[in-house]
């Protein structure tokens, strides 16, 4: 009865609540064991936080530029085809498809089943088989929910951003109320240079930028932007600010309840919190921080299927996955297609290692998006963009990214390896399935299921461009 396409449901507010939800999520609570392992003292920690805040800050901006410059979604994967090529973001698609989002999603959905059983267990704890049933039940529902409404998806997201802050808010009070009656022990000799292990910093990074990873997912839901060129650079500012903010008294909170060691030994860093700090909410913190990464996993699956919807928009992905539901308006295929390979990694995966497994590949692509910006730059001098960042910006990030994935490989060869192989394991399949069927424009193979699938899930192509 109308026509068929993604609406503009995602206002300035709902931006706010899309980067915040998904920067604040899991890793402000499982990271800092991460960080601190890796940077070996508790003041190189805190610096490390700060620089990936600036870090994130810096590649925020780029992909606000991005953003106001090409008009499509689809994040990582639109930017790298439209500056460097089908071939890199073919790469970046198989390798995100097969290795980033589900295992990024797995750390997310592992890390809410442990805080959600947290309570049930403590002083001991979860089972694993319990904590990984729970975890799918929750991307389950969340899977669910964005299926059925764009709409209920967005504000499910806003309701989750304020759990979060408050989730932090109540980290943060205590700790600097401790501080400021002279509890500074914990913070002697915070700049221990023998505990500081060079070759472990990449890693110490990635768990850091894993929790502030999320800046860019306003990138993936352009075309369903209300004035993208505004909103944007606005909420991107604001949001990455506010989470630095949060995150460097978060993590000073740990360190005055808990102190290194403990920090070290905690499998729930932030219900070890708890539980020194005031026993009265015990059971309620760690709820506050699974719905948090619930708001996460929300964040992330609302994202990652426009980057799909694009690519088969775009010929790089089979074309059922640019079909929305004729009455819910979901990109309804796409929505669905990463189910299986979350299943898998929640069952056999574990947080650390997946987090070092995907962080390669994922970092590897946003510093070649950011280069792609400046080669954008260098060909269309006479583009106007309503948003432009100094050219430092996208220079020292792209650097920063690329020689962290670099020095990745002396840090934890066996994971990064496997990650190279999968971005690598891409480029005989775009040989000899993309690129000739774009050169012969050709059918797809699978028309007959195609046809078939379009109708048992009742979609129809996008009928019209907002982009």
């Amino acid at each position: 009865e109308e026509a068929v396409f993604l609406r503009k449901k995602i206002t300035l507010l709902r931006a706010f609540a899309l980067l915040i939800g998904s920067m604040v999520g899991s890793g402000i609570f499982i990271s800092p064991k991460g960080v601190l392992k890796n940077s070996g003292s508790v003041g190189f920690s805190l610096v490390v936080w700060f620089a990936c805040g600036l870090l994130s800050m810096f590649g925020a901006l780029c992909y606000a530029e991005l953003g106001t410059r090409i008009t499509k979604s689809g994040g990582h994967y639109i930017y790298i085809l439209e500056t460097l090529g089908p071939l890199p973001s073919f790469l970046f698609l198989w390798a995100e498809f097969f290795a980033i989002r589900p295992a990024n999603s797995a750390v997310v959905s592992l890390a809410f089943g442990r805080y959600m059983l947290e309570p049930f267990f403590a002083p001991c704890a979860a089972p694993v088989p319990a904590v990984k049933l729970v975890s799918l039940l929750g991307y389950y529902m969340v899977l669910t929910l964005n299926s059925w409404s764009v709409t209920w998806s967005a504000r499910l997201q806003t309701a989750l951003s304020i759990v979060k802050l408050l989730a932090l808010a109540l980290i943060i009070v205590p700790g600097m109320m401790l501080l400021a009656q002279g509890h500074t022990e914990n913070f002697q000799d915070a700049f221990d240079r023998q505990s500081l292990v060079l070759d472990k910093l990449p890693l110490a990074f990635y768990a850091g930028m894993f929790a502030y990873s999320g800046w860019f997912q306003t990138s993936f839901v352009r075309e369903e932007l209300v004035r993208p060129e505004r909103n944007i650079p606005l909420a991107v500012i604001v949001s990455v600010i506010a989470v630095i903010v949060g995150y460097m008294l978060t993590n000073v909170s740990y360190y005055t309840v808990l102190g290194r060691q403990d920090v070290l030994a905690s499998p729930a860093v932030a219900v070890s919190f708890v539980q020194r700090a005031f026993k009265s909410l015990i059971s309620v913190v760690p709820i506050l921080v699974a719905l948090s990464c619930f708001g996460t996993m929300n964040g992330g699956i609302f994202t990652f299927s426009r980057t799909l919807f694009v690519a088969s928009r775009e010929g790089q992905w089979p074309p059922l996955f640019s079909m929305i539901h004729i009455r819910r308006h979901t990109p309804l295929p796409a929505v669905m297609l990463m189910f299986p390979l979350v299943t898998a990694m929640v069952c056999i995966g574990d947080i650390y290692h997946l987090m070092n497994f995907f962080s390669f590949s994922r970092w590897l692509f946003i510093g070649l998006a950011t280069l792609g910006l400046i080669v954008h730059r260098r060909r269309h001098p006479e583009l106007h963009s309503p948003f432009k960042v100094p050219l430092f910006i996208p220079v020292s990030f792209t650097i920063i990214c690329l020689f962290t994935v670099a020095m990745s490989f002396y840090s934890d060869p066996v994971n990064i390896s496997i990650g190279c192989i999968m971005v690598l394991s891409g480029f005989p399949v775009y040989y000899l399935v993309i690129h000739r069927q774009l050169s012969s424009r050709c059918h797809s193979p699978f028309y007959y299921l195609t046809h078939k699938l379009q109708l048992l899930l009742e979609v129809v192509q996008q009928e019209i461009k907002t982009y």
